[in-house]
């Protein structure tokens, strides 16, 4: 059981897992699991369970979207975007405009509090 919404936990194919992201398109499963794998942890993708409607006769969304994890319990996003833990592949720390993949390479030099 998670302490705070920030830090949860999930059984992944068996394995107990720290939930990165859910609900994410397939798009978005390819960045993190590139990035997670280049800095070393073990992702695990599963499909996520579809929303829950009022109406049952309504149809699937046409697009699936995955549930994130990794193997690694202490794992949290955001204490490895802002503790620097994460880098690219070019070696650069990973920003939070990067995870967010609102940049297209990641610039730590101005930090993210002073951008405008």
């Amino acid at each position: 059981m998670a302490i705070n919404k920030n830090h949860e936990f999930e059984d992944i194919e068996g394995t107990k897992c720290a939930v990165v992201e859910k609900n994410v398109a397939s798009e978005r499963v390819s960045f993190l699991r590139d990035l997670l794998e280049l800095n070393g942890y073990t992702v695990m993708v599963v499909p996520s369970p579809p929303p829950k409607t009022v109406d049952p006769a309504a149809a699937p969304p046409d697009d699936p979207t995955f549930t994130v994890g990794v193997t690694d319990v202490m794992f949290n996003a955001t204490n490895a975007i802002f503790g620097r833990l994460l880098k690219t592949r070019e070696g650069r720390v990973v920003t939070r405009a990067y995870w967010l993949q609102q940049a297209s390479v990641s610039d730590d030099t101005i930090p993210y509090y002073e951008k405008k």
